[in-house]
């Protein structure tokens, strides 16, 4: 599969390239369908919060239930296309970055805006590594603002060109 489109970093911050680097992995994980690669970077303890409510605890957690949807899912999971709204610091050791993202369904030439989302991580620093405390994907339905979809569907489907 290929790699998720990204917007570019926009700050030189070695530890906001290393957050949004986490993120990348992630996806590119997902769009590669490797449940190993894609635990790899939460931190052991790290939470995960899917697009369906599911919440997973702990990497060993996250790689057994992602290894399940990719080996009995029936068709491909959707890559993504995403887009880094944010990194913002609490602290030198905490940062929390927004992103939206959409997928584009297997055999399909456009997203599927049921599918676009809202992604939030939380990432800490221990020992000098990022890691992702909590992921949350939550779906961006926008329930009874149809322009809203589009608006953001449009702006996702910029980073496909």
């Amino acid at each position: 599969m290929s790699s998720p489109t990204f917007q570019p970093a926009s700050s030189s911050s070695a530890d906001e390239t290393k957050v949004r680097a986490l993120y990348q992995q992630l996806l590119e994980s997902w769009n590669e369908r490797s449940a190993e690669a894609m635990a790899e970077p939460f931190a052991e303890d790290g939470i995960t919060i899917g697009f369906d409510g599911t919440e997973l605890i702990g990497r060993a957690e996250l790689a057994s239930h992602l290894q399940d949807i990719f080996t009995n899912y029936l068709t491909s999971p959707a890559p993504y296309v995403a887009k880094v709204r944010s990194v913002r610091f609490l602290s030198p050791e905490v940062a929390i970055l927004r992103a939206v993202a959409g997928m584009m369904p297997p055999g399909e030439s456009d997203l599927d805006p049921k599918l676009n989302t809202h992604h939030t991580i939380v990432a800490v620093k221990r020992e000098g590594k990022w890691r992702i405390a909590l992921y949350q994907n939550t779906p961006a339905q926008f329930h009874g603002r149809p322009e809203l979809v589009q608006k953001l569907t449009e702006e996702l489907r910029q980073l496909l060109s």
